[in-house]
Order: C-alpha cells, then sequence, then structure tokens
C-alpha cells in the first residue's frame, strides 16, 4: 500500500541579515545584520553556507515554521536582488519578510521594530522596496549611532568598526535582535514591538 506524503503546511519565513561580504567589511557597523545572523545559526545549529540567490543561506524550523536565514552577497545597495530572487522562489509574501538592519538614528545598542516603513535613508532597505514593490515588511533597527562629528562622512563611519563601550552597547544589541527574530517568528510582531522597542 502506498503512503501518501503528508503535505508541508508550515509557514515559511525570510529571515533577511543586511551586510557587506569580506573580510574588511565582517565587524562594521553596517554587519550588524550579518552578525546577527551568526548568533542564530549558532543558536539552530545550522550553517550559512550554501550559495543561491546571490546570497549565503541556509533553512531551519523553529516553533513549526520553516526558516530560510538569507545573507545577501551582493554588497549592501544591491540587497534587494537577492531578497527577491528568494522571496520568489519560496513564495514568500512580504509581511512574512524580516529584514535585520543598522541605523545611525538610534544610539548604539538601541533596537527598534517596525511593521512596515520608509527606507530611513538606508541603501539596503532602499533597495529591498524598490525590488520588493512595497516597504509592508517587519524591519528590526540595531542602532549604531550618528558620527561623532557633522564633517565626519557617513559611509566612513557605518564602514568603521565600533570599540569599546559601543562596542559592547552593538554586541548586546546584535543577541537581543535575535531574540527579537525569535519572539516574532513564535508570537508575532505584536509581541516582539512590545517586548523590544525602547530597550
Amino acid at each position: 500500500m502506498w503512503l501518501r506524503r503528508k503535505q508541508d503546511t508550515a509557514e515559511r519565513f525570510l529571515v533577511v541579515c543586511l551586510g557587506n561580504p569580506g573580510k574588511q567589511y565582517e565587524t562594521t557597523r553596517h554587519n550588524v545584520g550579518f552578525l546577527t545572523a551568526d548568533v542564530l545559526a549558532n543558536r539552530w545549529g545550522i550553517s550559512v553556507r550554501k550559495l543561491k540567490f546571490k546570497a549565503l543561506y541556509a533553512e531551519a524550523q523553529l516553533s513549526g515554521k520553516r526558516i530560510v536565514l538569507l545573507k545577501p552577497q551582493t554588497y549592501m545597495n544591491l540587497s534587494g536582488e537577492a531578497v527577491r530572487q528568494a522571496a520568489d522562489f519560496y513564495k514568500i509574501p512580504p509581511e512574512r519578510i524580516i529584514v535585520i538592519a543598522d541605523d545611525t538614528a538610534l544610539p548604539p545598542g538601541r533596537l527598534r521594530i517596525r511593521r512596515r516603513g520608509s527606507a530611513g535613508g538606508h541603501n539596503g532597505l532602499k533597495n529591498i522596496i524598490a525590488q520588493l514593490g512595497t516597504d509592508e515588511f517587519p524591519r528590526i533597527k540595531i542602532g549604531v549611532g550618528l558620527p561623532p562629528h557633522p564633517d565626519y562622512e557617513m559611509m566612513e563611519w557605518v564602514l568603521g568598526t565600533p570599540v569599546g563601550k559601543e562596542k559592547a552597547e552593538v554586541e548586546r544589541a546584535i543577541g537581543l535582535a535575535a531574540d527579537a527574530v525569535e519572539v516574532l517568528l513564535q508570537s508575532g510582531i505584536d509581541q516582539a514591538m512590545n517586548h523590544f522597542n525602547g530597550l
């Protein structure tokens, strides 16, 4: 007797962690998304090494949900190309695409979770919005602060590495961002916003 294969009805989510590929960028402010992906991969016992969709990715399961953890390899400004390819392949709607990115408008170490919204000057988010044709996707922003004086180039700042107290604050926020991803996946975005916004 043939057994009918059980249909996979689990919801699938895309967790997009933004950054730039290359050793020279590994510890920079712009790469807090990649660093959050590393924390999640370690927790979930997976390795983000498969190459497809112009990205490194891995699959995991949490609370009955199937998750694709994505690190675009296009450089920040073209991150949306990887997101769109993965979303199209897995048929994941924007409301189940969670994006983790740095935010200079937030003090170092602060988190802000939003259900939707503009790019706020972030080129990675800007490209994702352009590629998906909507800004209706949740995002977790990790504060990296503004440059210390107005003459400081913003690109130089986000491609710099935090040190001292700032480094400790950003590392703490990366851990909290990973916690926020898990709460969002398990309990929904309202619960995640209520718990983590303002931390």
